[in-house]
C-alpha cells in the first residue's frame, strides 16, 4: 500500500494507478476530477475507456454498485490501452466496500487507473492507499485564492496576467468554486488569447462572501473604510444575513470581554480560559489590552442595540431598489462596524 503524496489540483496527472481527489466542496471536487479524468484519458475514447460510478447509487437490483466497480478494476483493459475508473462520492461507501477497493489499490490491474472522489476530510482509507491525492481545498489567504485560480484557468488553457489573476480571486473571494465555471467560459470566448481585467470582467459575476475575519481584522486595527466595505459585501454576497454578521461579531467581542480584568497576560493562558487556538486567543487578549474595561463595555452596548434594532426595534426602510438590500439591516451593520472600527482607531491614539 503505498503512501499519498498531495499536489495542488492543475498539476498533470501522472502515470499512477489511483489518483484521489478530495475537498469539503462537492462542487469544487467533482470540478477537478473532471480535469483529473480528460487528463487520464488522454484523449481515448470515452464509450471505451471511461467507466463511470457513484458509490450512493443503486443497481436494478437494489444493491451498491461495488459488484460493477470491482468487475471493470480487476478486467484489464480491451480494444484500449487502458481504462479510466471513477468512484464519484467514495465517502458514502461502506467499510466493507472500502476494504474491497482498498485490496484492489495494493495490486492495481495493469492498465486500469482508478479515480476516487471524495467529499470530506483527507483523513479517509482509500486517499491513504492511493499514489497521488489531490486536494481541492483552498486556503483563505488572498494568495491562496490567485493560485488557485491561475492553476484552474491553466488547467482550461487560459491565458490571463497576474494583475488579471488577482482581480478574479479577488471578486470570487470565499466562493473560488467558481473559478472553474469563470474559466470554462473564457476559454469558450476567447480560446488561448491573453486577457486582461477587461476581457474577464463581463464574466466573473457578482462579489463573493468573504471570511469573518477580514471584517474583525479591519475592526482591530480601525480601519473604519475597509470595515464598512467588508460588511457592505458580505451582505451583497447573500451569504450572511445581518443576524449572521452580528452574531461572529458578538463571539469576537464577547471573547474580548471575557478576558478583561481576567489576569491572563499570555496567549497560552488566554487560549486555555476561551477555549480556542492560541493565534485568535492572542489577537482577543492584545485587542482586550488595547481597548480596556470602558470601552469594551461601550462595544458590547453596541452589539445588543444592534441586535434589537436587526429584530425590528427601527426601520429606515424596506429593500433598496437598485442594490435589493435590505437598507434597515445595511444601516445598522453599517453605522455598527464603524463604531467598532473607530473605538479602536482611538484606543490606538490613546
Amino acid at each position: 500500500m503505498s503512501g499519498a503524496d498531495t499536489s495542488p489540483v492543475g498539476a498533470p496527472v501522472t502515470s499512477s494507478p489511483s489518483i484521489g481527489v478530495v475537498g469539503t466542496d462537492a462542487t469544487m471536487v467533482y470540478d477537478a476530477l473532471r480535469q483529473v479524468a480528460t487528463s487520464a484519458l488522454g484523449g481515448l475514447d470515452p464509450t471505451l475507456a471511461l467507466e463511470d460510478f457513484t458509490a450512493k447509487d443503486v443497481t436494478q437490483g437494489g444493491e451498491t454498485p461495488l459488484g460493477p466497480i470491482l468487475d471493470a478494476l480487476y478486467t484489464p483493459p480491451f480494444l484500449v490501452e487502458r481504462r479510466v475508473v471513477v468512484v464519484r462520492d467514495a465517502q458514502l461507501l461502506l467499510a466493507e466496500e472500502v476494504a474491497a477497493l482498498a485490496k484492489w489499490l495494493e495490486q492495481p490491474t495493469p492498465g486500469v487507473i482508478l479515480l476516487v472522489a471524495i467529499v470530506g476530510a483527507k483523513s479517509h482509507r482509500l486517499l491513504k492507499a492511493c499514489a497521488e491525492v489531490l486536494e481541492t481545498n483552498v486556503g483563505s489567504r488572498a494568495g491562496d485564492r490567485t493560485a488557485f485560480v491561475a492553476s484552474t484557468f491553466a488547467a482550461h488553457g487560459v491565458h490571463a496576467d497576474s494583475a488579471t489573476l488577482s482581480y478574479v480571486a479577488q471578486v470570487l473571494g470565499d466562493d473560488v468554486r467558481r473559478a472553474d465555471a469563470v474559466a470554462r467560459t473564457l476559454a469558450s470566448v476567447y480560446g488561448t488569447a491573453p486577457l486582461s481585467v477587461t476581457h474577464v470582467t463581463p464574466y466573473v459575476g457578482d462579489e463573493g462572501d468573504v471570511p469573518v475575519w477580514d471584517l474583525t481584522d479591519a475592526l482591530d486595527r480601525g480601519d473604519v473604510a475597509t470595515s464598512v466595505a467588508v460588511a457592505r459585501r458580505m451582505l451583497q454576497s447573500r451569504q450572511r444575513a445581518g443576524l449572521q454578521i452580528l452574531a461572529s461579531l458578538e463571539r469576537h467581542y464577547l471573547n474580548v470581554a471575557r478576558l478583561s480584568g481576567s489576569g491572563v497576560t499570555t496567549k497560552d493562558e488566554a487560549a486555555s480560559l476561551l477555549g480556542v487556538n492560541a493565534y485568535p486567543a492572542s489577537k482577543a487578549l492584545s485587542l482586550s489590552q488595547q481597548l480596556g474595561a470602558t470601552r469594551i463595555s461601550t462595544a458590547v452596548r453596541w452589539l445588543a442595540d444592534a441586535d434589537a434594532a436587526l429584530k425590528g426595534a427601527v426601520s429606515y426602510g424596506g429593500r433598496d431598489l437598485e442594490s435589493d438590500l435590505d437598507v434597515t439591516e445595511l444601516t445598522v451593520i453599517e453605522v455598527l462596524v464603524a463604531r467598532l472600527a473607530r473605538l479602536s482607531l482611538d484606543a490606538r491614539r490613546r
